[in-house]
């Protein structure tokens, strides 16, 4: 199978971000497919404890496929992200702001 071919096979399937920024200790990751969405740090143990600051630091690796904290030695996949596997539950003051 040619490389090219495979390469858009696995983007079909499996989705990849093309940008990352964090807004109010909201994780925001723009997809490949054109969709935006956002989770609460404080899904992910190490995010929850990690300043305003550290949250900012984040970039985007492995062709868009991972998310990565260099000084929180973090990462967290993108495919997950989507599939909603996160650590922690949802608390109830973020549960609030996504019905709102």
């Amino acid at each position: 199978m040619d490389t090219l071919i495979s390469d858009q096979l696995v983007s079909l399937l499996e989705p990849t971000a093309m940008r990352v920024w964090v807004e109010d200790r909201y994780i925001f990751l723009e997809l490949t497919d054109g969709r935006v969405i956002g989770f609460p740090a404080d899904r992910f143990r190490i995010l929850r404890s990690a300043s305003s600051q550290q949250l900012q630091e984040v970039s985007l690796r492995l062709n868009g496929y991972a998310l990565r904290w260099e000084s929180l030695d973090e990462d967290i996949t993108v495919p997950g992200v989507v599939a909603g596997h996160f650590q922690l539950p949802l608390l109830e003051r973020d549960a609030v702001r996504v019905a709102a």
